[in-house]
């Protein structure tokens, strides 16, 4: 889809409604690249949106790292100080 908007002379334009509902953003990166601007919808929650975006090791879940890290510090403590 593309679109036409006049720029005000406060700098603002409008996004189609048909663009915004599809988007659903409240919020927009704006980059210049030289020969163009792209427009990129930016989440409400960033941090939401980041959650489960990186792959863990042997599809493990955080949980489940924490499980076998806990497990790896204790048989250290053990091999180091003994049966604790």
């Amino acid at each position: 889809m593309a679109a036409s908007a006049k720029i005000s002379k406060g700098g603002q334009i409008s996004i189609p409604a048909e663009v915004r509902r599809r988007w659903g953003a409240q919020r927009v990166l704006i980059e210049d690249q030289g020969d163009a601007l792209v427009l990129r919808p930016l989440p409400d929650d960033p941090f939401r949106a980041a959650l489960g975006s990186l792959p863990l090791p042997g599809g493990m879940t955080s949980d489940g790292l924490r499980a076998e890290f806990r497990a790896e510090e204790e048989a250290a403590d053990e091999r180091k100080w003994g049966s604790v």
